[in-house]
């Protein structure tokens, strides 16, 4: 990993205590070529996923970059439909949001004010199964639970199912339980299969329920594309391009982190309320890779899921027209640089 001087002063305040890298936030301004961002007020979504570590520590980097009223905004599972993300953007509730790319898909594809600015970690999927079960093909016919429809288990496992020839609209029973978590039933062998995503999977696997049949951090195609990625509401991109850059770079910077320190995250991310254990916030940051940002083309993701969600019909819009409507990599391409990108 590459590293310049503005990168050591952060990760050397990170690894001492918050206090340290505030008294080191003018320094970090001075060196700042950009001029300030347009708005000091950054509103960040959050879900009950904790794979999306870097959100929950990037508050004082983004502190270090001029914002000084970060929130976090209660949003539910981002992603967990249509109807819900097209609030999160149409409310003005969140100005930015990390999530899996097929949901961010079908935003763009549906003209919802959504811009994908980068690619962040790769897989946090892991699809368990009962015995007898050893592949996706194996699901015809059987009982999967998940969130909802469109949530991000679901749009991964529809992508899945199409590569291998299923039809997931007519060849699995989706299960979707308001009452009892889609978990639940599947620990209490009431379904056949369970896509979940931290700290799920890492609940299951200590707990000895099920078996693994796809790793999506580990298992080839899903391994070498992004999970989740980086969007931004488009007006306040369009109306604040300084700030997006500096969420942008800030945001990568504590993707670094959860290589770099991971036990500091893992803690930071339960002192703060956003990880209920630490052991499962631990066990998450050795799981997900997410030292592929600099590795991994964030187009080359945008047109494999593109492709397998068209195939599945959950989208009609082509990769170059997702990516022309929906894309702007100018603010990662600016970053990059600065990173050691």
């Amino acid at each position: 990993m590459h590293t310049n001087r503005r990168d050591l002063l952060l990760a050397g305040c990170c690894a001492a205590s918050t206090p340290l890298l505030w008294s080191i936030a003018t320094q970090l301004r001075a060196e700042e070529p950009d001029p300030p961002p347009e708005t000091t007020t950054i509103r960040l979504a959050k879900s009950p996923s904790i794979c999306i570590a870097p959100v929950y520590v990037v508050s004082d980097l983004l502190n270090a970059e001029g914002f000084t009223n970060v929130a976090h905004v209660e949003t539910g599972f981002v992603g967990s439909g249509a109807a819900q993300d097209k609030a999160i953007w149409k409310n003005s509730d969140a100005d930015f949001n990390l999530n899996f790319s097929g949901p961010l898909l079908l935003e763009i594809d549906r003209g919802l004010s959504t811009t994908i600015l980068a690619g962040v970690h790769v897989g946090c999927f892991e699809l368990f199964a009962k015995e007898g079960i050893r592949s996706v093909a194996d699901l015809k016919g059987r009982t999967v639970g998940i969130q909802s429809l469109e949530s991000p288990p679901h749009v991964f496992l529809s992508a899945m199912a199409t590569l291998v020839g299923l039809d997931p609209a007519k060849d699995i029973e989706w299960v979707t339980s308001a009452k009892v978590r889609p978990i639940e039933l599947f620990a209490e062998g009431k379904i056949d299969a369970f896509l979940g995503f931290p700290p799920e999977p890492q609940r299951l696997r200590a707990q000895s329920i099920g078996r693994v049949i796809v790793n999506s951090a580990q298992d080839r195609p899903w391994s070498q594309y992004f999970c989740c990625m980086l969007a931004g509401n488009r007006e306040f991109v369009r109306k604040n391009p300084i700030a997006t850059k500096r969420v942008v770079r800030a945001m990568l910077r504590a993707t670094d982190l959860c290589v770099s320190a991971p036990a500091l995250v893992a803690q930071r991310m339960v002192d703060r309320g956003f990880a209920p254990r630490l052991d499962y916030a631990t066990q998450t940051l050795a799981d997900v890779p997410y030292n592929r940002w600099r590795e991994y083309d964030p187009e080359d993701t945008i047109r494999f899921y593109a492709l397998r969600l068209r195939e599945a019909g959950m989208i009609k819009s082509s990769p170059a027209k997702l990516i022309a409507d929906g894309a702007d990599w100018g603010f990662l391409n600016a970053a990059r640089p600065e990173l050691g990108g």
